[in-house]
């Protein structure tokens, strides 16, 4: 701890930059927050920088046609009308859901939105050969679209999507979905790069402007549809700040107002400094995804193995308690968890497991990052995985990279990194088919969804298609309790922790309700004068 704090003294010269006070900051009130990522994610519509990217730039900027709902934190947060205000089935088609839209959202340019605008973006995602068709923004909305078959506008506020097969879980994957401006993007020819620079979309924030790799600035949209979400601050800026200790030293100065993941050693200090530290239960895993073709991980006994050989405890304990013990993809507290295997901490069985599968030593190697969104603290975490798989007979080499690195190795899949047999990808699982489908339905096998490491189970498939084509929730739930039983049999993931989501708060900072999500929602928080 010691030598962790030596280092506050030593940044704090150095945060002058980031929090370099706007033309008028003696009139406004100003939310600064200090980001995990380790650039400023990207403004263009779907950002980048994992789920962080969604929870301070994608859901600030932009809607989606489906929102969250961030307001209890009593309770896993659940999807709500967004841009869309209502959303059913074709009684006629189980492939065709219609979507109707609000009539009384403009986008900032002022142009207001239209069910051809909702095509337009769609084409965006997925038409090549559309003038508006951009790779990037395909690449990140791939693993949401993997049933899309087609889109249609039935009128002004009407659009009908069509998937590929009936899929009951639809809703869920168009909140990821980003809409911006036609009229903007047109009017810099469809260039996402002269777009990002100047966005527009419906959110509740603005931009105003952008250093890059520095800051974010985002300002209230005072003309926001839901007027309930209007923002009760003025500006919003948002700074990448990839290392904790430098997080810890700008809030303990006064550089900002909210830092994300601070270190667990650093806690009892921010206390003592009269700072809110703010952690709630979510779910979210901290696990591996592995590499089900190539190396050591294509058996299931090698997979039990590495699982049997982590004492969860120690993780725990080594991260202040702001952490949950991991033994399955989803937390007992999910509807969807059903009864999987516990693969309590047994290295003698791991020892067992490993020599009967002839892997002894098993050499395996793991991508894994400096930071990130929900990636805790990767480093010394990924180090004692390291040391206690080595110590039933693995050999474990760490691949260390940037996180949006990490996260191009994701979408890429094990194809092209055929030498990598695990990536450690903390993974948001707010709803069945981002918890558990996408990891486990062979049509999601990357590079089209995110089965990084092509795990296959026609048992499996039949499970997931059974599910999407239930379309009654009560007679759904049992079929999703067997496809998180089924992960956990195969040992789909190498599991560790589950976050409790830590963050510190200044003092000044009032109104802010910690949802059970990775989202969160700013808008109400209010910031006290100096």
């Amino acid at each position: 701890m010691t030598k962790r704090f030596s280092l506050l003294g030593s940044t704090l010269v150095l945060l002058a930059t980031f929090a370099a006070p706007s033309v008028n900051a003696q009139t406004e009130t100003v939310l600064r927050v200090a980001m995990t990522a380790g650039d400023i994610p990207l403004t263009a519509g779907i950002p980048d920088q994992g789920f962080e990217g969604w929870r301070f730039v994608g859901y600030n900027l932009y809607d989606a046609l489906v929102s969250w709902d961030l307001s209890r934190s009593d309770v896993i947060a659940d999807i709500k009308p967004g841009l869309a205000s209502s959303w059913a089935i074709d009684p006629a088609n189980n492939r065709r859901w219609l979507f109707t839209l609000r009539r009384d959202v403009k986008f900032h340019d002022g142009s207001p939105l239209t069910a051809a605008d909702i095509v337009w973006n769609f084409e965006r995602f997925t038409k090549e050969g559309a003038p508006q068709f951009n790779a990037r923004q395909f690449a990140f909305a791939r693993a949401y679209l993997g049933n899309f078959e087609g889109i249609e506008k039935v009128d002004d506020f009407t659009v009908a999507i069509t998937t590929k097969q009936p899929d009951s879980l639809l809703p869920y994957n168009m909140s990821f979905l980003m809409m911006v401006s036609p009229r903007r993007s047109e009017e810099v020819k469809n260039d996402a790069d002269a777009f990002a620079r100047n966005p527009s979309g419906t959110g509740p924030y603005r931009f105003s402007r952008m250093i890059p790799g520095e800051r974010l600035e985002l300002v209230r949209n005072a003309d926001y549809w839901d007027k309930a979400r209007i923002p009760k601050h003025d500006r919003l800026v948002l700074l990448p700040m990839p290392e904790a200790s430098t997080r810890t030293a700008s809030l303990l100065s006064g550089q900002v107002d909210w830092i994300e993941a601070p270190a667990p050693d650093a806690i009892p200090r921010l206390r003592s400094s009269r700072m809110q530290i703010v952690t709630n239960s979510y779910p979210h895993n901290w696990a591996y995804q592995l590499n089900f073709v190539d190396g050591p991980f294509a058996d299931i006994r090698v997979r039990r193995a590495a699982n049997h050989a982590l004492n969860r405890a120690d993780f725990n304990e080594m991260l202040g308690g702001i952490a949950m013990e991991g033994f399955a993809n989803l937390p007992p507290s999910s509807n969807w968890f059903g009864n999987p295997v516990r693969y309590e901490f047994n290295q003698a069985k791991a020892r067992a497991l490993l020599r009967e599968a002839g892997c002894m030593p098993c050499r395996v190697t793991f991508a894994i990052s400096t930071s990130g969104s929900g990636q805790m603290q990767p480093l010394p975490m990924n180090e004692l995985v390291k040391s206690q798989l080595e110590a039933v007979g693995f050999q474990v080499n760490l691949q260390v990279m940037d996180w949006n690195a990490l996260l191009q190795m994701g979408r890429e899949g094990r194809e092209k990194h055929t030498d990598v047999h695990g990536i450690n990808i903390s993974r948001s699982l707010q709803d069945p088919f981002n918890g558990m489908f996408r990891f486990s339905w062979s049509q999601q096998a990357s590079p089209r969804g995110s089965n990084w490491g092509h795990y296959s189970s026609p048992s499996m498939d039949a499970l997931i298609d059974k599910a999407l084509a239930t379309f009654d929730e009560a007679q759904r739930l049992p079929l999703l309790r067997q496809v998180h039983e089924k992960m956990s049999e195969d040992a789909v993931m190498l599991w560790v922790v589950h976050d409790l989501n830590p963050r510190a708060l200044s003092p000044r900072l009032r109104g802010f309700v910690q949802a059970q999500s990775w989202f969160q929602d700013l808008t109400p928080i209010t910031v006290a004068p100096r």
